[in-house]
């Protein structure tokens, strides 16, 4: 017999043989090749295991916990290395008293030296090895003599603690360090009885993913210092929600007591994060708790600044200031707005003040959704080709995740921007994927011209501030004929695609472009992210009126009239929409300290005769689909320009770190994971100047100097210096740069 694998892409698999097999007496079939733990799991029968986590890789059968009997083979095996055979006869605990003797001796040899203070570990409550322990493990110890102690907490980082005493070398930190983020930070060293786990050469675990080793630390050994002693699990509530500090949009739970957010957790969306979240996901919660949070309405008084207000007080003023102000209307958005939140603000500029204009922080061109696929079809694809000079690690972190998959199943993984394998001028995206469309392209892209064409899958990231972008993207996606092509624009943004969607389905279209010069009526700044754009500020300062909402006060609330208290995502109720344009439920895990915007906007709203209730809620649930592709239709890429050339000096090439912000800033527990101020310098023209990676050098623009430490980097094309952009204040796109004399 056989069955057929399909894919959550749509994309059928090839026919696979079923086997059958029995486990305790229970007949099962299966496609060949399945694990037998999960093969257990289809029969409903369950079998323990500590190491094994398929999302890990193959396994390693450390742990001895999932032990079975084979018929036929003369020793007990460890379930999780074998694979479902025909005619095979397993015999679990539940049927086997060898199996049963062999796991509960597993459990008494794991406990052997595992302190018993389940009441003071984090994990206590919700710890596999205690549930297993109370359900497999003998009822009495043996052990009279002391147990080992170990030093205790170890902080391998500021954000996460180690308790090697608790630890029972599942290997499963280290495995996903190793196989999974792939920055081989965390290690096993010595053997036997003397090993243990450790970071890397005892240097702090530096990494965008770092937190999910404490998720899958089966015990509690690996512990948040976020979290720590913070709660306990009879006390606590999980939310179900959506990350919104990022365009991926990972699933995540939220653990709140007594009205605050606690701890995030991973939820694994199969086709979305795969059950990965990245540290800025995980930790940067804690900004909800910032002593400089705005808590209630501000009104700016002359001479004395900004005074609180009432809610409804602050109503009256944003009604007045909003009809008096006259002239142009213009709304700068921040793109971590729900699409109700942004459907709400729109609705209101353009029926209530008789339309208006937007910044859109960003564009994604609706031609793209003829190419969309899951994120998860990124992981099977043959051939990936990422377009653009931002690192995708910082701009959507889970993508890069996906993308090393790809990488580990033998996929070849194509980046073109001054420092990747196909290393180009800044500014090059646009024209690279011209050429690639082509019938023709130059010699030096033929090899991956035909290589995009002869996959069976393939994938398209972009990763770069690009209002052309999108299309050249679906342009290229449309010339590859053949293969299934996914395409993904990553926006700066959390849902800045949604925000544009509200906007535009609130009026006729974009609905124009900001004045560049005169005055403005009323400007609206949504989200302290909205400054971003540096336009805002310039805005502000041409405005009779400007109305901010925000978190905490920036350089546009400074110059506002009017400042309305922001929200987090987790004090949000709503809708967003990821980077392959899934639309998911956002919900709320605590109440904010004031109203939130939608509730605000929609009292404004009544002000000038318009119900937004309803509000325009997309309806997801809790585990979105990703909507079927639209039909696709010829699409004619714009003009791709020339790259800035690389002559004289060097080309600043600015990047906006994933560990930046408001939200990073205000948890002290992450200022290690910001970035240093450094520069990076290519290796030839590094040695030209005898400059070495920590060396102090002087960065230097238009009479404007700012002191930095070098970094060399071998694969940067000469020519270029790349740089934060938190760190490149006042420096313009050429620099010269030169050794601080000792």
């Amino acid at each position: 017999m056989a069955g057929k694998s399909d894919s959550p892409d749509g994309i059928s698999g090839q026919e696979i043989p079923s086997v059958r097999l029995s486990i305790d007496g229970r007949v099962v079939e299966v496609p060949r090749g399945t694990g037998v733990v999960e093969t257990a799991l289809q029969a409903g029968i369950e079998i323990p295991v500590f190491c094994y986590e398929p999302r890990l890789g193959p396994p390693l059968g450390a742990c001895r916990m999932c032990l079975v009997e084979i018929e036929g083979l003369p020793k007990l095996q460890a379930a999780c290395t074998l694979t479902a055979q025909e005619g095979m006869v397993v015999k679990t605990a539940a049927g086997s008293a060898l199996a049963a003797e062999g796991q509960e001796a597993v459990l008494e040899f794991i406990l052997l030296n595992h302190p018993l203070d389940c009441p003071d570990c984090d994990k206590g409550g919700e710890c596999p090895l205690q549930d297993l322990t109370f359900r497999y493990g003998p009822g009495t110890t043996r052990m009279a003599f002391p147990k080992r102690t170990l030093d205790k907490p170890i902080p391998i980082s500021p954000l996460v603690a180690l308790d090697r005493e608790r630890c029972i070398l599942c290997y499963r930190c280290t495995r996903f360090s190793e196989q999974v983020a792939e920055d081989g930070q965390l290690v096993a060293v010595n053997r036997g009885a003397n090993s243990y786990i450790t970071t890397f050469e005892d240097e702090p675990y530096r990494a965008h993913f770092s937190g999910n080793v404490i998720e899958l630390c089966p015990v509690g050994a690996l512990t948040s210092t976020v979290y720590r002693f913070r709660a306990r699990p009879w006390e606590i509530q999980n939310v179900p929600t959506v990350c919104g500090l990022c365009p991926v949009g990972c699933n995540v739970w939220a653990t709140t007591r007594e009205g605050k957010v606690a701890r995030i957790l991973s939820r694994n969306h199969a086709e979305v994060d795969g059950g990965w979240i990245c540290d800025k996901g995980r930790f940067a919660h804690d900004h909800l708790l910032a002593r400089d949070r705005i808590r209630e309405p501000l009104l700016r008084v002359r001479l004395r600044g900004f005074e609180p207000v009432t809610v409804e007080r602050a109503l009256e003023e944003a009604e007045r200031g909003l009809r008096e102000a006259g002239g142009p209307v213009v709304v700068a958005f921040s793109g971590s707005e729900t699409v109700e939140q942004a459907a709400a603000i729109s609705r209101l500029v353009r029926e209530g003040l008789g339309g208006g204009t937007a910044l859109l922080p960003d564009a994604v061109d609706p031609s793209l959704d003829a190419f969309r696929a899951p994120l998860s079809a990124i992981g099977r694809a043959g051939v990936c080709l990422v377009l653009g000079d931002e690192p995708i690690v910082e701009r959507a972190p889970v993508v890069d995740l996906w993308l090393r998959a790809a990488r580990r199943a033998g996929a070849e993984v194509v980046t073109v921007h001054p420092a990747g394998s196909l290393p180009v001028p800044p500014g090059s995206a646009p024209a690279v994927a011209a050429a690639l469309a082509a019938e023709t392209p130059p010699e030096e892209l033929r090899d991956l011209h035909r290589a995009l064409r002869e996959a069976p899958r393939v994938a398209l990231v972009w990763s770069e501030d690009d209002p052309t972008g999108g299309r050249h993207l679906a342009a290229l996606a449309q010339a590859i004929s053949g293969p299934e092509v996914g395409a993904y624009l990553a926006p700066r943004t959390p849902n800045g695609r949604g925000v544009a969607a509200a906007w535009a389905d609130a009026g006729e279209g974009p609905g124009g472009v900001p004045p560049a010069e005169g005055e403005v009526g009323v400007l609206v700044v949504s989200g302290a992210e909205a400054i971003d754009d540096p336009r805002v500020v310039a805005l502000a300062e041409r405005a009779r009126f400007v109305l901010a909402t925000s978190m905490f006060m920036t350089e546009a609330t400074g110059q506002a009239h009017l400042v309305l208290p922001g929200t987090a995502y987790l004090e949000r109720d709503g809708t967003t929409v990821t980077l392959e344009g899934r639309p998911q439920r956002q919900r709320r895990a605590v109440q904010p300290p004031c109203l939130d915007e939608l509730e605000l906007f929609a009292r404004l709203a009544e002000r000038f005769g318009l119900d937004l209730e309803p509000w325009p809620h997309v309806g997801v649930g809790d585990d979105a689909p990703l909507p079927p592709r639209a039909e696709g239709s010829a699409i004619e890429a714009p003009p791709a320009p020339a790259p800035l050339p690389l002559d004289g000096g060097f080309r600043v090439l600015r990047y906006r770190p994933l560990f930046s912000g408001p939200a990073v800033v205000r948890v002290p527990q992450l200022g290690f994971q910001r970035p240093h101020p450094e520069i990076e310098l290519p290796l030839a023209q590094a040695r030209e100047r005898g400059i070495r990676t920590g060396d102090r050098v002087v960065v230097g623009s238009n009479g404007a100097t700012r002191e930095l430490t070098a970094r060399v980097n071998r694969r940067l094309l000469p020519g270029v210096a790349r740089i934060a952009a938190e760190h490149a204040d006042g420096l313009d796109d050429t620099v010269e740069i030169v050794p601080v004399a000792t």
